[in-house]
């Protein structure tokens, strides 16, 4: 039963991926890519479910055999290739499996244009192919160049199936396409590969990295790219984890508006304690908002963009990479003033004069006893000032409505431009 469900789900994947390949509407090319997808998410889940100690269809010899048998054919088809397509046997370069996973192998054939390597990668899947029994076949399935090998299962490159225009932007394993960073660091990542791969402009690329550290340390980034979001997929976890000691906190705050069970949880990390842990410091945007909670932009740079900056930049500038994370760049930091918590507490508004600034006493008026012959004076300037402020609030407060699309909610925004 399980071969034939395989065959099916194999062959049905195959149609969708041909007739991918031919179709021109983005819509209806969308709809095939996915299709495609689930039908090879469907493939593997047999996998999985045999693999599984419990479940409706635990095997574990068939498990084992597939991914014995997957590197038994991965070791195989590197033996074929580098001992046939060599100088020896009268081609140009000798071939290198760079690569290998699962179900696939990535070969450098050596040639400097696109039109041989796929004609290679063609007649390399037919010779391999003749090497295995019924029903195995390698299939040629596209070129990467430039590529960018990361670590395993971490790679990027333009993605060709023609010579003549490429694909896409292909990207496995790098934040891209994870959803546990914040859409800055997916954002930053995607720009940086555009630019090393598409323009071939390294430099630009460590230009905009540098400018997009110095801004998230002087607190120019709009909170929206800083929120982190994640599942709340149970009641009681074994470590103390942001989200769900934030949940915790809101319900205390408000029961009525607090996540539930299987919510997505979106946190910022907000400037606490020194070493404090980031469960401590997980707030919600909202409420950061609006009290003016200061960003740890610290935490940001440490824990979310350095690590995937460095696996991108350090194959590239080798040790020359750290200076993304340090230099002049990093030398200013703003902080915003929060207005709750810490010596806020303690602070006291004081009224002073309008005219010379001096602290009142709670007699006092506006102005104090040695500028009220000029109250009539300071009060015609004050309002000249607040007609100012005041045109100046409408014209932004229309900019504002228009950007969030209504007229009647209140407008939060940590927009710095």
């Amino acid at each position: 039963l399980l071969p034939t469900i395989l065959e099916d789900l194999l062959a049905a994947r195959k149609r969708a991926k041909a007739d991918l390949k031919k179709e021109t509407d983005p819509f209806k090319k969308a709809v095939l890519d996915g299709r495609q997808l689930a039908l090879k998410m469907s493939a593997n889940s047999v996998y999985g479910f045999t693999g599984a100690t419990a479940g409706k269809l635990p095997c574990i010899e068939i498990s084992a055999s597939v991914t014995a048998y997957g590197r038994q054919m991965i070791e195989r088809t590197k033996q074929e290739v580098e001992s046939h397509f060599s100088i020896i046997n009268g081609y140009k370069h000798d071939a290198h499996v760079i690569y290998g996973d699962t179900d696939s192998v990535m070969i450098k054939f050596g040639v400097d244009n696109l039109a041989d390597a796929m004609k290679l990668g063609q007649e390399a899947s037919k010779y391999v192919t003749e090497k295995f029994i019924e029903p195995i076949k390698l299939e040629f399935e596209k070129v990467y160049f430039p590529y960018l090998l990361i670590s395993k299962k971490r790679y990027a490159g333009l993605y060709w199936t023609n010579p003549n225009k490429w694909d896409k932007l292909d990207t496995k394993g790098i934040e891209t396409v994870r959803r546990d960073s914040c859409l800055l660091v997916q954002n930053v990542i995607e720009t940086c590969l555009r630019k090393i791969l598409i323009d071939r402009d390294v430099v630009g690329a460590e230009e905009y990295a540098k400018k997009t550290i110095s801004d998230l340390l002087q607190n120019k980034i709009d909170m929206s790219q800083l929120v982190i979001t994640k599942a709340l997929s149970k009641s009681d976890y074994a470590s103390k984890q942001p989200h769900s000691c934030l949940a915790e906190r809101m319900r205390k705050r408000d029961p009525g508006s607090a996540p539930t069970l299987g919510d997505r949880v979106a946190y910022v990390i907000v400037k606490a304690t020194k070493n404090a842990p980031a469960y401590e410091k997980s707030e919600e945007p909202i409420y950061v908002l609006e009290n003016n909670i200061p960003i740890d932009t610290s935490y940001y740079l440490e824990n979310q963009l350095s690590k995937p900056l460095m696996r991108i930049f350090e194959p590239i500038l080798g040790d020359k990479a750290n200076s993304l994370l340090a230099g002049e760049h990093t030398r200013i930091i703003q902080n915003t003033t929060p207005t709750i918590g810490g010596l806020m507490k303690f602070a006291v508004k004081t009224p002073t004069c309008l005219g010379c600034k001096t602290p009142l006493s709670k007699s006092d008026a506006a102005v104090c006893k040695h500028c009220k012959p000029k109250l009539g004076e300071l009060f015609q300037k004050q309002l000249d000032v607040v007609n100012s402020l005041e045109t100046h609030f409408a014209r932004l407060w229309t900019q504002c409505q228009r950007c969030q699309g209504s007229l009647h909610q209140d407008i939060l925004c940590s927009s710095r431009d």
